[in-house]
């Protein structure tokens, strides 16, 4: 069985994530190290790495990957932008190293108009910067993205353009997003756009530097541009080119983490690992698009009577 996960709220407290991850049943978990919309940080304090270190090993779940904050923008033209975001990369760094956090996702950044070798460079100076200053453990995983006004990333040779720019590109990862790709144009529909895809990502990327995916559905169709994360099976991916991925034995080692819409209790990523794991070739509980039109109905139907809007 595949490692099904989802991404899981920190307040609280650090530890919290494994509490809630091992609440609804995941396998793996993804969190952010800090407050997502703060720069800055306090310390993480020794009793509460303790805490995260001893839930982790109670929980089993692993691995662990961070997502760093949405503000960084180390792809960034402006002097002042790009050392804030670089100053803020290290500390994110520094956290997951704390907390032995393997992988650190992060969205390679819009080069704001300057084009896309200026920010290929930028990019690429963050990354050997923080490499010959600090030395992580832990891996910087380039995100795939949607490609929404100049941000990076939504190819894979710009995604190959950056990490052939690295000194030592062999620590560099890539975090594979399913609404991103296809709303980038990467057709995932199709068994004939899904071979094209993973043959172009395995010739400019190589399968050896993929560590994550993330699992969601897409608002918006092939080539849209539109990051919209919608729930599994709702969207223009589909429910095919989950199971495709899923039962792809390239892919069966790698966390496959849900970053799709939910409430505070977390509802929806029940229905949706439960959809997963229904895709796993030969499941007890096979999904079919009309048990998730009927999951979702029933949630409906039962939020509508505990009075939820």
């Amino acid at each position: 069985m595949p490692k099904f996960g989802a991404h899981m709220s920190i307040a609280g407290g650090v530890s919290q994530a494994f509490d809630r991850g091992e609440a609804i049943g995941c396998d793996t978990i993804q969190l952010f190290t800090k407050n997502n919309r703060q720069w800055k940080a306090p310390p993480l304090k020794p009793e509460e790495v303790e805490r995260f270190h001893q839930r982790h090993q109670e929980t089993g779940i692993d691995p662990v990957v961070a997502h760093a904050s949405y503000l960084l923008n180390v792809a960034s033209p402006k002097a002042e932008t790009w050392q804030r975001s670089y100053d803020a990369l290290l500390v994110e760094l520094e956290r997951c190293d704390v907390l032995d956090i393997p992988y650190l996702v992060l969205h390679p950044g819009s080069h704001m108009g300057k084009g896309v070798e200026a920010g290929v460079r930028k990019v690429a100076e963050a990354i050997n910067r923080a490499h010959a200053e600090r030395n992580p453990k832990a891996m910087i995983c380039l995100e795939v993205t949607a490609g929404q006004g100049d941000s990076l990333g939504a190819s894979f040779e710009e995604l190959a353009a950056i990490i052939e720019a690295v000194n030592e590109p062999e620590r560099v990862g890539i975090c594979f997003d399913t609404c991103h790709a296809l709303a980038a144009g990467y057709d995932l529909t199709t068994d004939e756009g899904y071979a094209e895809t993973f043959e172009a990502f395995e010739r400019l990327l190589g399968f050896e530097r993929l560590k994550v995916f993330h699992f969601n559905d897409s608002k918006g169709g092939i080539g849209s541009r539109l990051d919209r994360h919608v729930h599994i099976g709702l969207g223009a991916c589909g429910l095919e080119c989950f199971r495709r991925i899923i039962n792809d034995p390239r892919f069966a080692h790698l966390p496959m983490i849900l970053e799709t819409p939910k409430g505070p209790d977390m509802a929806e990523d029940v229905i949706n690992l439960r959809v997963l794991r229904g895709l796993v070739e030969g499941a007890a509980d096979p999904t079919t698009p009309e048990k998730v039109q009927a999951l979702w109905a029933e949630a409906e139907a039962a939020s509508r009577t505990s009075g939820k809007t």
